[in-house]
């Protein structure tokens, strides 16, 4: 059953906003890391370098603070650090949980690699993983952080698994870990927890595996915490309506770069949780324009009302160059704003949003 969206967005809502309409504007998570903070990675792992991890730390840091200033400069409500701690969103995650190992990159497609763990015990949690990451962000940010985990499933399906007579056993076991862990986030202060399950867009005949998972991790979150739903491009339909059933405020999907051909399978049934439109492809290095990222939201506005519109790129965009990251996210704010403006003039009929368009 989806949980109370109404009831943790308007926390998001900054006190200067403009308009009345509030379409309440994020990112998915990753963001180009500036090129010195590469080399400072390099660096700390040369044995000739004096370069040491109390250096890696504070450039850690300074990256940090860097893309959460640029995320609020582009006019966000809610930042992400652009996650500059992290190198790849499961290898992240297995070096913090005990009961993963490391052999060595396998081959996934053509030339590319992937550090592909295994689990060779029984997962259990030790230490928080992100809470020393989100206090710092906090620390600097003026605006809410949202928190990304990648999720229970794409752990457990995007790993060997040597321990568990079924990889769907090792999934709950890991919902529970996760659930851990959002407990710490939500001690320390979050108030926007994003699950990152790219893994259920390539098996979407598992939705009912990440429906338990979800259950196990949002136990005993209180209803003042935002719970999102991220899933990677992929055939939305043989996940919908089954994702009306999960416990989350916000299911956040990636259309841009399919021109929105799947926005009719959002339409019926009536979409439960809000939805968190991508409006800028991931995927090209080409700054959209206001005006087409204004089209793309009204897309949005066919399926909810804009008190249940939340508006991001279509995924994580580490792989374009800084600059035209930036572009994308500051036109996307600008666009928001425009078509909540629009709304509260009358000129967007939010019961025919593609009228004149």
């Amino acid at each position: 059953m989806v949980r109370n969206p109404s009831a943790n967005r308007d926390q998001f809502r900054p006190d200067d906003h403009p308009n009345d309409a509030f379409l309440l504007t994020t990112v998915v998570g990753s963001y180009p890391k500036p090129k010195w903070l590469n080399r400072a990675d390099e660096l700390v792992d040369d044995p000739d370098s004096k370069f040491d991890e109390a250096d890696l730390e504070e450039a850690h840091d300074d990256a940090c603070r860097l893309i959460t200033h640029e995320h609020e400069r582009a006019g966000l409500d809610t930042v992400v650090d652009g996650e500059m701690r992290r190198n790849e969103m499961v290898e992240f995650f297995a070096e913090r949980i005990d009961g993963y190992e490391f052999n060595g990159p396998v081959k996934v497609w053509g030339h590319n690699y992937f550090d592909k763990p295994s689990v060779v015990e029984e997962v259990e949690y030790d230490e928080p993983w992100l809470v020393d990451e989100f206090e710092f962000t906090s620390s600097v940010a003026e605006r809410p952080v949202k928190v990304p985990i990648t999720g229970p499933y794409t752990l457990g399906f995007w790993a060997f698994n040597e321990a568990y007579p079924s990889t769907e056993e090792l999934v709950y076991d890991l919902a529970d870990l996760v659930n851990e862990e959002v407990e710490k986030l939500v001690e320390a202060g979050a108030r926007y927890i994003q699950i990152d399950e790219p893994a259920l867009a390539t098996t979407p005949e598992d939705h009912a595996i990440v429906g338990e998972a979800l259950e196990r991790i949002v136990s005993g979150i209180d209803e003042d915490v935002r719970i999102g739903l991220h899933v990677c491009y992929g055939d939305y339909s043989r996940i919908y309506p089954e994702i009306n059933d999960y416990p989350i405020d916000e299911f956040d999907i990636e259309l841009s770069n399919g021109d929105y051909e799947q926005i009719p399978v959002l339409e019926e049934p009536e979409l439960e949780p809000d939805l968190a439109l991508g409006v800028v492809d991931a995927h090209t290095a080409e700054v959209e324009s206001v005006e087409e990222i204004k089209r793309n939201i009204r897309q949005g506005l066919r399926v909810v009302p804009p008190e249940k519109l939340t508006i991001s790129p279509d995924c994580g965009l580490k792989l374009l160059p800084r600059d035209i990251a930036y572009g994308k996210t500051e036109n996307m704010v600008t666009a928001v704003r425009e078509v909540e403006a629009e709304i509260d003039s009358g000129e967007i009929d939010v019961d025919n949003p593609l009228a004149d368009d």
